[in-house]
């Protein structure tokens, strides 16, 4: 059994902002490989199903991005899940927009849901940071994460969370380079062709 955790805001007003995309990820996977429905549980919305041959949660703590370690701390004693078998998804503003990272154990870079996990749970999680990017300024930073994704960010944003559903079943395998590997490799631009050679009319 894995619990995989997006952070993000709960509400409509929150739903396309920067701090929402693990939100935005695991409903992505649930689309992706048929999870159940979402229901109320362990103060969140959860939705069960399969990765692989393993068994998942999927889960959004609905107590506000601060107090998510509440909701995680809940459902891993419920499931009696180790650290390892949390896995958490959430915005990182110190990676340029559409590039994954993962990690395991360590600080929580001043990131207030990781801080909340890290005080319910300990540090020993497993994390999937997914840069959001940075604004350049530090007084910005909040006004960056709490603003939303514009019309530029579709084409990118879309093609980084079906790579992040379509690698997801590696995070269970334990593969965290494997995970991070493909969601690269499915979101790197493509090669520009090389224009061909006009013939020389002199036969040069």
């Amino acid at each position: 059994m894995f619990l995989l955790v997006g952070l993000g805001n709960p509400g409509a007003e929150y739903a396309r902002q920067r701090h929402n995309i693990g939100f935005m990820a695991v409903e992505r996977i649930a689309e992706a490989h048929g999870f159940g429905a979402w229901r109320r549980r362990f103060e969140g919305e959860a939705a069960e199903g399969r990765l692989g041959n393993q068994k998942v949660l999927l889960l959004k703590p609905l107590t506000y991005m601060n107090n998510s370690g509440r909701s995680v701390a809940e459902a891993a004693r419920f499931f009696k899940l180790e650290p390892q078998d949390v896995i958490v998804l959430y915005d990182e503003i110190d990676l340029v927009p559409g590039k994954v990272r993962t990690k395991t154990g360590g600080g929580h870079a001043g990131h207030n849901g990781i801080r909340s996990i890290h005080d319910h749970l300990g540090p020993d999680y497993r994390r999937i940071r997914i840069g959001v990017g940075h604004p350049g300024n530090k007084e910005r930073v909040i006004g960056h994460v709490l603003g939303n994704f514009g019309p530029s960010d579709k084409v990118w944003l879309d093609e980084l969370l079906d790579a992040i559903a379509d690698a997801a079943p590696f995070l269970v395998e334990g593969a965290d380079d494997k995970f991070q590997t493909r969601v690269a490799f499915l979101t790197q631009p493509p090669e520009p062709k090389k224009a061909k050679k006009k013939d020389d009319p002199d036969g040069n």
